[in-house]
């Protein structure tokens, strides 16, 4: 088993950024939370941390290049002998001789089959990340006898949602109101293809995920909010990752983040919610409507913050934990991984893993 790195959307008006510090070298072993790299675009900066523990294969990309969203940075493996099904050489240009033309983005396994198949490199297009859809669409229309390059559909502001449910309504709301990505339609597994939600039309389940990602789309949102059981949203950003999809993070402009908050792909941040100074937020964490997090505290991957909750300074939730409506955290608390905390609870102490708080309650009593 293997996770594939990609490169974030920092700033949707912004699909390239500068990669300003590797972290890591081909081969290291890492833990989940480790640092990976560092991003900067020309307003934010960005650390890409670890999804999973294992090791860097496949390390592509250096300090100073410039990288584009969704290209790939390495694969995370679970030996250190795992090997890409498509590897090149360290210069694969040198059996055939050709050099790589200025200003060329091209993945490994497409640069791999441009060689096989005898392409001239200057034939491809500066820009745009080229993949190996496009190298392989190529091949066929020179086979046909029509040497024209194939029509890149790729946007890097088109995205789609997984899940068409209420949570999927309010994403879907919540970036119509950024104004900056086109919402290509909804992924559900319960839907029927062809059903429209907020006149946005359902593409079927899981099953055209790679469809949709041959077709020049790699960002999508997860709106399945796993209340109840959040292994299912912790599947849903998996299933997306193992099919190259980014989940950016997404932010209400009416939200109120302070410049020292900091948050990780895949968070959604909804209307009028309020982060505090040096606050950080895991990996695909949900802050919703009206919730406040107060200075300094840290949310672990996949924590849910329902609305109108409150978090005093310095609180700490564990990974995968649900703070529910109206709840009251104070300060310095910490809720262990997988804990529940009831709608208007009180919380005056910590909640260990997996603990249950009844809703409108105050712990300890």
């Amino acid at each position: 088993m293997t996770h594939p790195v990609t490169i974030p959307l920092i700033n949707s008006n912004e699909p390239e950024a500068l990669l300003a510090t590797l972290f890591v070298t081909e081969g290291q072993e890492v833990a989940e939370g480790d640092l990976l790299c560092t991003l900067e675009t020309t307003k934010s900066t960005v650390d890409l941390s670890a999804e999973k523990s294992g090791f860097i294969i496949g390390l592509r990309l250096g300090e100073g290049d410039t990288v584009r969203a969704g290209e790939l940075l390495c694969h995370l493996a679970e030996s250190s002998d795992w090997k890409p099904a498509e590897n090149v050489q360290a210069d694969p240009t040198r059996p055939q001789g050709q050099p790589i033309p200025d200003g060329l983005r091209i993945t490994k396994p497409a640069l791999a089959l441009a060689i096989e198949n005898d392409l001239d490199l200057r034939q491809l297009p500066v820009g745009d990340l080229v993949t190996v859809g496009f190298v392989r669409e190529l091949i066929n229309n020179s086979k046909r006898g029509n040497f024209s390059l194939p029509k890149s559909d790729f946007d890097p502001t088109t995205i789609i949602i997984y899940g068409g449910g209420g949570h999927g309504k309010a994403v879907f709301d919540l970036l119509r109101s950024l104004g900056t990505y086109h919402v290509f339609g909804f992924v559900d597994d319960g839907i029927a293809a062809g059903e429209e939600i907020m006149g946005v039309p359902i593409l079927g389940g899981n099953e055209v995920l790679a469809d949709l990602h041959h077709q020049g789309i790699r960002l999508a949102v997860n709106a399945v909010g796993g209340i109840g059981n959040v292994s299912i949203r912790v599947k849903v950003f998996n299933l997306l990752a193992e099919n190259g999809f980014v989940c950016p993070a997404v932010v209400h402009p009416t939200a109120m983040i302070e410049p020292s908050a900091e948050f990780s792909a895949g968070v959604q941040i909804f209307p009028l919610a309020y982060l505090g100074s040096e606050v950080k937020v895991g990996y695909g964490s949900i802050v919703n409507t009206g919730a406040i997090v107060s200075h300094e505290c840290i949310l672990g991957n996949y924590v849910n913050i329902s609305p109108g909750a409150i978090l005093a300074g310095q609180v700490e939730i564990g990974e995968g934990a649900l703070i529910g409506m109206g709840a009251t955290l104070n300060l310095r608390v910490k809720i262990g991984a997988g804990a529940k905390i009831g709608n208007g609870a009180t919380i005056k102490s910590d909640v260990p893993e997996q603990g249950i708080i009844k809703a409108g309650t105050v712990w300890p009593e």
